[in-house]
């Protein structure tokens, strides 16, 4: 699939769509299993019932809690100011966005703001940017084997993409990252595994990052195309990836970006993930 090319990785953990239909079968079939559910205490009627709620508490407890996608963010921040590439940062007051403060010298104020897959609307719509920062960042922590790790990010850009050219917005990120505590493990390998940082007891491979085009001239409808072949530079990508020993002189073989074209009534999109010398993946599509 061509949505999978937005992003350099793929799930190689994830379950075939054939396993996950013949799990979904098994579980169907207990209901009519009455001596099965008799062992187990139930009725048929009370398993049918009680279906719905148990699937919830087991995504619940499988799921990345809020508080561990908080705590993998920290201790990546805490490496950041212990290397001396922030002087600090400040954690926020949790509420409907959780926004990070990070004090970059040379960049001045970065606003991160954590959230989950980037295919959902809340994900990738429902933020603001906020006044006081200089750069601002959507960092997607997102664990769900739902779809391919490019085809996640496709999907948020699509949507990032609307609100971009929608006129009742006047804001815009500068970027977004793609990166978890799934990266680089055996369910996500990561190409980018030999710049690996040791945080805690865990290799981290440097996260995926891309800059988004500058909203300038959208209401004049002047421009044609936006950060269509990169050109966009901005300095907090420099700064955590200098965390991965990746120099300012080979920053940019390790940002993607994002682009934005308009020809006659349609707007295209361009995705590129660069992950090395040389090495790059990217995904366009054309939208109304």
């Amino acid at each position: 699939m061509e949505l999978e090319k937005a992003a350099p990785c793929r799930h190689a953990g994830a379950p075939p769509d054939s396993v996950v239909r013949l799990t979904v079968q098994a579980i169907r079939s207990v209901a009519s299993d009455a001596e099965f559910l008799s062992r187990n205490g139930l009725t048929p009627a009370e398993f049918t019932s009680a279906l719905p709620m148990a699937i919830q508490k087991i995504r619940g407890s499988a799921a990345a809690s809020n508080s561990e996608r908080r705590e993998f963010l920290m201790s990546l921040f805490d490496c950041l100011e212990v290397a001396g590439i922030i002087n600090g940062y400040v954690r926020p007051d949790y509420g409907d966005d959780t926004v990070y403060e990070l004090e970059v010298p040379g960049v001045g104020r970065v606003a991160i703001i954590q959230k989950g897959c980037p295919d959902g609307i809340h994900s990738s719509v429902k933020w603001s940017r906020p006044e006081w920062a200089d750069e601002v960042y959507l960092w997607w922590l997102c664990d769900s084997l739902s779809y391919e790790p490019g085809e996640h990010v496709a999907k948020g850009v699509n949507r990032l993409r609307n609100r971009f050219f929608d006129q009742d917005y006047s804001d815009a990120v500068d970027g977004v990252i793609f990166h978890n505590s799934l990266c680089g493990t055996p369910i996500r390998p990561c190409p980018k595994m030999a710049k690996a940082r040791r945080i805690g007891e865990v290799d981290v491979p440097p996260p995926c990052i891309w800059v988004m085009p500058d909203r300038l001239d959208i209401e004049g409808h002047e421009a044609m195309e936006w950060n269509w072949d990169g050109a966009r530079d901005l300095g907090f990508p420099r700064a955590l990836l200098s965390l991965f020993g990746i120099s300012e002189d080979n920053c940019a073989d390790y940002v993607g970006n994002v682009g934005f074209k308009r020809q006659r009534q349609r707007v295209r999109t361009t995705i590129a993930s660069r992950f090395g010398e040389g090495r790059m993946t990217y995904y366009r599509s054309d939208a109304r």
